[in-house]
């Protein structure tokens, strides 16, 4: 058949795409599409050119196509350069090598440092006209920067830092003033979050009289690991003497002089028996207190506190054990104590709030067993599943009484 010019010369857009994309289908051969449509051949195959030309260009790379036109000025260079130091942590250095490397931008390091001190002005303006009275709970530390320190102070719930000052000094005055700025701008939060440090403690006392200061559990937890971590160590330098001194003394039965190192060996097993134990015993207690007592899901309040009185106490039983290691945490935990344990009084005024407002009964307080002179609650729930595993005599070691009293009574009141 004889093709028709009038036939292909009005066919519409869509038409035209519609033969390209059969033609680029192949699902029949392009003489009998020709026929059916009463169209050429060379028709086709310029509109499949067309169509397989339009697809490379839409599927072709673009490394060198032109996005956008950025106007460079003085202002833009200036936001380059803060972003550079805040954004990407660059250095003054590193931002003049930028600078002169992709724009051939000549700029020395005092003038990067001017700019950047512009800024810091212009943002603590800012920062002295913003009103704090919506933040409710403030999380305060002492962070530095090389050796000067600086006084950091968070929103809980944002983590909006409406505190961050480099000072001379971190003591009761120092920490008393900023927080006063602070009082001034409305910050009059229901508590405070911080760690044990005396001059935070002090100048929030002298600042905000009557907020308290709750304690700050990371800190005494780092405390307690590296207690549990030295002890082990120690344990294993005891157990590598001993291991020298087996050497040693199967060297001299060999020579018949195996009594000379009889004496050095028993002490040496001695030794290493009571740092193994100690190092155990040590780990199991901190692993109590980290997952137990201070972990979120818990028990309430009173059980804490009682549970933490039991950690103490043990703590205080080997002290003499290794007295210049032991006695620093412990006597850390018992004088934070209540700080540490603030956070369960929150927890279980907003359980009970939630209870009122759902019109449910309140939970009941578990069950509580005698063990070594003092009542140690049972409770249930994930705490508790964690407190009776770590409670198992089993490779525990040989723990004192009360402490394999209760791991037998909670396993009992679990299962």
């Amino acid at each position: 058949m004889s093709s028709s010019p009038s036939v292909a010369a009005n066919l519409s857009n869509d038409a035209r795409k519609g033969l390209a994309i059969l033609s680029l289908s192949k699902a029949e051969p392009i003489a009998h599409l020709a026929d059916r449509e009463g169209v050429s051949r060379q028709f086709l195959y310029r509109q499949k050119q067309k169509a397989v030309e339009a697809l490379d260009e839409a599927f072709a790379a673009r490394d060198n196509d032109i996005l956008f036109h950025l106007p460079v000025t003085e202002g833009w260079l200036s936001q380059l350069t803060l972003a550079l130091i805040l954004v990407c942590h660059s250095s003054y250095r590193g931002v003049k090598e930028l600078l002169r490397d992709l724009f051939n931008i000549s700029i020395s390091v005092g003038t990067i440092h001017n700019r950047l001190q512009s800024a810091a002005r212009q943002a603590c303006a800012i920062n002295r006209s913003q009103n704090l009275s919506a933040i409710r709970v403030g999380l305060h530390d002492e962070i530095f920067q090389g050796s000067m320190p600086v006084l950091a102070g968070v929103d809980a719930a944002s983590t909006y830092c409406y505190l961050l000052a480099d000072a001379e000094h971190r003591d009761a005055d120092t920490w008393a003033v900023h927080l006063l700025d602070a009082n001034a701008q409305g910050f009059d939060p229901d508590h405070t979050i911080a760690d044990a440090g005396q001059g935070l403690r002090a100048g929030q006392k002298t600042a905000l009289a009557d907020t308290p200061c709750h304690g700050d559990v990371f800190h005494i937890q780092k405390q307690c690991e590296s207690l549990a971590n030295v002890l082990a160590q120690v344990a294993m330098g005891a157990t590598s003497r001993r291991k020298a001194l087996d050497v040693k003394m199967d060297a001299a039965k060999e020579n018949s002089r195996g009594n000379t190192l009889s004496t050095p060996l028993m002490l040496a097993r001695q030794t290493e028996q009571q740092a193994c134990q100690l190092a155990r015993d040590v780990k199991t207690l901190v692993h109590w207190l980290a997952h137990d007592i201070l972990a979120l899901a818990g028990p309430g309040l009173a059980d804490r506190q009682g549970l933490f009185d039991f950690i103490v106490a043990e703590l205080r039983q080997r002290e003499h054990l290794d007295p210049p290691r032991i006695r620093p945490v412990r006597t850390a935990l018992e004088k934070q104590r209540d700080d540490l344990l603030a956070f369960a009084g929150v927890l279980d005024h907003k359980l009970a709030c939630i209870a009122r407002d759902c019109d449910v009964p309140a939970l009941e307080r578990p069950p509580k067993k005698r063990l070594g002179g003092r009542d140690i609650p049972l409770w249930r729930g994930a705490g508790s599943r964690q407190f009776s595993h770590r409670c198992r005599p089993r490779d525990r070691g040989k723990l004192l009484m009360n402490a394999k009293s209760l791991a037998a009574t909670v396993l009992v009141g679990i299962l």
